[in-house]
């Protein structure tokens, strides 16, 4: 298979995205109670797998387009197994002090509303919880409420501020093919991406289709 021959893109979206919880019954106050999304599903597990897998329950929740969150709560198992008690992190993974807020947080769920009325009333229920927003901000195309879960998860509700253009689409191909071919050399650095992405737009301009030439909204 060649550049010029991609893959067949047959995917539907996210069946469910899981992570493990010690906070079962927070957990199911956070996003059913506060955030109304329906549980659909939960598989009760017993004498699963190895002689010393724990039993556990996997619990769904609904997040739309038939995607579902879900939690895996392991009986008898302690929160010592994902790191330090006290450190930074969540119930996934555990970090030291030393590592930045950055790093920590950069490991997120990000759900999608239809627009600002949708996303301003789910900060309402939020900021009436026990979880309130920390931040909500606007950054290129969309506007995002942020906060953490019972899980120290950082959690994401973002509305789109507009369409993204083919344009768009043409530059984050450009930016990715830019930074593999830094990344592989001896200075991966800022600098170095965005000239590799000037030769690079220099070198693939003159085959272009017309097809990216459409009006922006």
């Amino acid at each position: 298979m060649t550049m010029d021959q991609p893959l067949a893109h047959t995917v539907r979206g996210v069946d469910h995205a899981a992570f493990p919880t010690f906070a079962p019954a927070e957990t199911v106050r956070f996003y059913r109670d506060v955030l109304g999304f329906p549980v659909v599903h939960s598989v009760c597990a017993a004498g699963w797998g190895p002689a010393d897998h724990p039993d556990f329950i996997h619990f769904f929740f609904d997040i739309g387009m038939g995607d579902r969150i879900a939690f895996f709560y392991y009986f008898g198992v302690d929160r010592s197994v994902a790191g330090a008690a006290g450190a930074k992190g969540d119930d996934y993974a555990r970090f030291g002090p030393e590592v930045p807020e950055y790093f920590v947080n950069s490991r997120h769920l990000a759900i999608h509303v239809d627009g600002e009325n949708d996303l301003l009333e789910y900060r309402r229920r939020l900021d009436a919880s026990e979880w309130p927003v920390f931040m909500q901000i606007r950054h290129e195309t969309i506007e995002s409420i942020y906060t953490h879960d019972p899980n120290g998860y950082m959690f994401e509700i973002t509305r789109a501020m507009r369409p993204v253009t083919p344009q768009e689409d043409l530059d984050a191909n450009l930016t990715i093919d830019a930074l593999l071919d830094v990344v592989d050399g001896p200075d991966p650095s800022f600098g170095n991406l965005l000239a590799r992405k000037a030769e690079l737009i220099i070198e693939r301009a003159g085959a272009w289709a017309p097809a990216h030439e459409v009006q922006v909204p």
